[in-house]
């Protein structure tokens, strides 16, 4: 009896120790709630707002216009979701150089704000070992509003990048976790697969420092700076907030220039005319408000229900082969009431103490395929990316970040570097356990 009651305490001891390691747990204190999800079907009614702001109605231009807001949060969800929806013009202000038309363009799959299969492309050249943007900047356009600017690059830009469109449902949680909470979980993590937080700025807060958490190189940390940049880098639109040349809103400059036309002739101004013919700010910064609000009023992505048989098996599994390592399951939101974003922003309600699973650090991270573009982090980012979060990732059906891969399974053999241990812990299981690996990151 007494060596029972020895093995079976030695039984115990193992399971406790095993316990944090195979539960969820949230990084922050646990007097949080579960932040409301999404069911990632189109078809739902009234399934993506998560309560900050007002709903509103849907909008019937018929009778009326939607409304932008005039400071964050203070306008309708469902304006807000007209205006993020709506397809720009050159009278607009769209180009002269640009890769989509609106918003909804590349952020649609399966439902509005989520992802797209879209991709950027970005380029430029080493030179004394280090990464230099292409003449005309390393973002170059995928489309023209006149022939004569339509982009190109010679050879010289050696270092050439496709990007895929990253999804923004559940972005409005991701802003409100704290710089100190996103430290503290990458201060966690084993020395060889620490995570680098970069530290951008907050254009609305005349450019005040937070850690980024927005774009393959975790470039922006406010929704509206974020969407203020791709309002110009993405459809050509001045802004306000477009933070070009790291302006501020409040800089008198700010919204003034378009993005220089990288020609087969060289590189163009095209601010004014003759290609250019709508005066900027081209936008007065309520737009981009609209962009904004609307990505932090939806629903994180919600779990695929009911949860296969084999995701459940596979849940335990994924966290012992290390992926959680990067792959942060669980985070809490800061306190409603917090200031964030140098003080520009407060945390609402509907956004603080909420539990959100992600499945991302947002920090950058060398695994084997970083692109070699540098952006805010400095060089030695060059080939780091971020930690790409995987909820509603079954959503999606092209991998990592050039979009190139079709699978789960070849995706996680891309992963080297940092992620060389999880990658061989994975390949080490079973058949079986692999499949129901694969499930689980389906089930997100």
């Amino acid at each position: 009896m007494l060596k029972l009651m020895k093995v079976l305490a030695l039984v115990l001891f193992v399971a406790a120790l095993a316990l944090p390691m195979w539960m969820p747990s949230a990084v922050e204190g646990q007097s949080g709630t579960e932040a409301l999800t999404t069911d990632m079907d189109a078809k739902t009614p009234n399934d993506l707002f998560n309560g900050f702001g007002a709903l509103g109605t849907p909008v019937d231009e018929c009778v009326a216009e939607p409304e932008p807001p005039t400071a964050r949060g203070n306008g309708t969800f469902e304006d807000n979701k007209f205006i993020f929806s709506e397809r720009e013009t050159v009278d607009d202000g769209l180009g002269p150089t640009y890769n989509d038309v609106g918003c909804v363009e590349c952020h649609q799959s399966v439902d509005v704000g989520a992802f797209g299969q879209q991709m950027e492309f970005r380029a430029g050249h080493i030179t004394n070992g280090l990464f230099v943007d292409a003449p005309g900047g390393q973002l170059v356009h995928a489309r023209g509003t006149d022939s004569d600017i339509v982009e190109h690059i010679s050879t010289a830009e050696t270092v050439k990048a496709f990007r895929v469109v990253t999804q923004t449902l559940g972005d409005g949680f991701v802003e409100c976790i704290s710089n100190t909470t996103l430290q503290n979980n990458v201060n966690a993590q084993p020395s060889g697969q620490r995570g680098f937080l970069t530290t951008v700025p907050v254009v609305e807060a005349n450019n005040a420092l937070r850690f980024g958490r927005f774009g393959w190189k975790s470039q922006h940390a406010s929704l509206l700076s974020f969407a203020g940049d791709a309002y110009l880098n993405e459809m050509g639109i001045t802004n306000k907030f477009d933070g070009t040349n790291g302006r501020s809103s409040s800089d008198p400059a700010a919204g003034t220039t378009e993005n220089p036309c990288s020609t087969a002739e060289g590189v163009k101004n095209c601010t004014g005319l003759p290609f250019d013919p709508v005066p900027d700010p081209e936008d007065d910064g309520n737009d981009v408000l609209a962009f904004a609000d609307f990505m932090a009023a939806t629903r994180a992505p919600g779990r695929q229900n009911p949860i296969p048989a084999a995701a459940v098996r596979g849940d335990p599994l994924f966290t012992s082969v290390g992926c959680a390592v990067c792959h942060t399951r669980t985070f809490q939101t800061a306190a409603p009431g917090t200031l964030i974003n140098g003080g520009a922003f407060t945390v609402p309600a509907a956004l603080g103490n909420k539990i959100i699973h992600p499945f991302s650090d947002f920090a950058l991270h060398n695994i084997g395929t970083g692109d070699g573009i540098v952006q805010n982090g400095g060089q030695s980012t060059a080939n780091q990316l971020r930690t790409a979060p995987l909820w509603g990732i079954r959503a999606r059906n092209r991998f990592m970040h050039e979009g190139l891969n079709i699978t789960i399974f070849d995706s996680i053999q891309l992963h080297a570097g940092q992620a060389t241990t999880a990658r061989n812990n994975f390949n080490a299981l079973t058949a079986a356990q692999r499949n129901d690996l694969i499930a689980f990151v389906l089930s997100l």
